[in-house]
């Protein structure tokens, strides 16, 4: 390592005292980063497994429960969060570069975006609250019975079996908020994060010798993005007729 390189990094001021250079800073950040990115991954994969399996052992409960959701919402939504990766991805461009006017603006934009897709989740939820799919009491009092109806006439169920299977759908709607309510709860997170990298911001403190907030910040969004795009299929498009096992 060259002495230059060594002095550089020892007055860095983003140089924290227990490391000896920007770099080695730098790794040791990036290696917790993914450890509690596993982490999460183990956390929805556990989500995802048994979802799966409710699929499988009550599947025209899920087919009733999954065709019950717009999909143009969360498609709409979708779109706002592939939107919300390509700025943040400037975001990390712009921090590399120093421009940081730039990093402000595309920090400012990805938050917009997701305040958005929390708005446009909100809204999914009043209407579940509408229907009376909220899991508990309520679901259980109201019996779903749009869904049982829609069984009677459009899957030609008989009357009881329709009723069985609209109460196991309460299951479904468990899943849909935990998995999308985990998800959001995700998302406010990283908008916290986005302010606070937005407050960092402010004195230039970014550019090409340090910018490693930034990018683990960017790392932590498009890993939200990611979960996303597997929630997306899982619970609004896959199976949403019966008979398509």
């Amino acid at each position: 390592m060259s002495h230059s390189h060594t002095t550089t990094s020892e007055h860095h001021p983003a140089l924290a005292h227990q490391f000896d250079t920007l770099e080695q800073q730098k790794d040791a950040s990036t290696l917790g980063m993914w450890a509690f990115l596993l982490t999460e991954i183990m956390m929805f994969g556990g989500l995802f497994a048994a979802y799966l399996i409710y699929r499988i052992r009550y599947y025209d409960a899920f087919v009733a429960g999954s065709t019950s959701i717009a999909v143009t919402l969360g498609a709409v939504n979708t779109l706002v969060l592939i939107g919300s990766s390509l700025t943040m991805a400037l975001a990390v461009s712009a921090a590399q570069r120093g421009a940081q006017r730039a990093l402000r603006g595309f920090i400012v934009a990805t938050m917009i975006l997701g305040t958005v897709f929390l708005g446009i989740k909100a809204v999914e939820y009043h209407q579940k609250y509408e229907e009376h799919h909220i899991p508990g009491g309520v679901f259980s009092y109201f019996a779903p019975h749009d869904i049982e109806q829609d069984l009677v006439q459009k899957e030609h169920k008989t009357p009881e079996a329709a009723k069985q299977i609209a109460g196991q759908t309460e299951i479904f709607f468990c899943f849909y908020f935990a998995m999308t309510g985990l998800h959001a709860f995700h998302m406010i997170i990283g908008f916290g994060l986005m302010a606070w990298l937005l407050w960092l911001s402010r004195g230039d403190r970014f550019g090409p010798d340090y910018y490693t907030p930034v990018e683990l910040g960017g790392l932590y969004w498009h890993f939200v993005d990611i979960v996303w795009i597997f929630l997306f299929p899982l619970l609004y498009l896959i199976s949403r007729t019966q008979g398509a096992h």
